[in-house]
């Protein structure tokens, strides 16, 4: 049975709900009909993945969505002020909202999106934070804000585009419109595409996997993939060599070598 892992997250009502079976977490983004981002999604969200990060028996993560409507249709536009001074939308909602998204960008756990309709906008952006994801064979993924007469304010200019390149970043975000699964896949936007009602099954059942991994080696390994966007290589390559200097220092390492020469499964769940 599935445990919620603090009495903050199973408060009914609340817009982040999470619980833990296996060593995996699922964070759910409950804000019904569309789970739309707001400000108290948010705050809730980055509130979860500070208790998922101490909690040691988590070793991987899905973010998926309430419902089977959307993962999320994006901001709640109610929150857009008109004629904002200088400075106020980074105060009011884009600094904190990009401090958070960022913490799951950078999470130390690996991270898998279960995708069940819309993820338009700011939910799109979250999703991209993960590592990995899964998307069902209906869903349509869309950067519509140039509809509004913004741009994403996310991290989705950055996170997309390192995801599908500049061009066709840049057809997304410049026309706003949806894309399918099948092109989100062709792309490199998406890892997966499954049947409809699949996605939470399968991203479970990939985190399920990841779990077993071992736990240093994989926020290591993630670590250096994220830091090979971000310098050049030499440097990239360096930092290489130190992760792995750690890495084959650790009692994983041990474990999966001696189960290697032994004709055995490694067992990493006590190192």
């Amino acid at each position: 049975m599935e445990q919620f892992i603090t009495e903050v997250a199973s408060v009914p009502g609340r817009p982040v709900q999470c619980a833990v079976q296996g060593g995996v977490a699922t964070i759910m983004l409950h804000n019904p009909p569309l789970n739309v981002v707001t400000r108290p999604l948010v705050l809730a969200l980055g509130e979860t993945l500070d208790a998922l990060e101490r909690d040691e028996a988590v070793r991987a993560v899905v973010v998926t969505g309430s419902g089977d409507r959307a993962f999320s249709a994006g901001s709640d536009i109610t929150e857009f002020s008109h004629n904002l001074e200088p400075g106020e939308i980074i105060s009011g909602k884009l600094g904190r909202q990009n401090e958070i998204f960022s913490r799951l960008d950078a999470f130390p756990k690996p991270t898998v999106a279960a995708i069940s309709g819309l993820a338009f906008g700011g939910g799109l952006e979250i999703a991209v934070c993960c590592d990995i994801l899964v998307v069902e064979e209906r869903t349509r993924l869309a950067l519509p804000e140039i509809k509004l007469g913004v741009f994403p304010g996310s991290a989705g200019t950055i996170r997309v585009t390192r995801r599908i390149g500049e061009g066709r970043a840049k057809e997304m975000m410049f026309l706003g419109d949806p894309i399918d699964a099948q092109t989100a896949l062709a792309w490199g936007l998406v890892n997966r595409v499954v049947p409809n009602g699949e996605s939470l099954e399968t991203a479970r059942a990939i985190a399920a996997t990841l779990a077993e991994r071992p736990r240093l080696a994989l926020e290591h390994c993630k670590r250096i993939i994220d830091l090979s966007l971000e310098m050049p290589q030499e440097d990239a390559i360096q930092r290489s060599m130190q992760a792995s200097d750690v890495v084959f220092r650790s009692a994983e390492k041990r474990e999966g070598v001696a189960a290697f020469l032994g004709k055995r499964r490694a067992d990493f769940s006590k190192t």
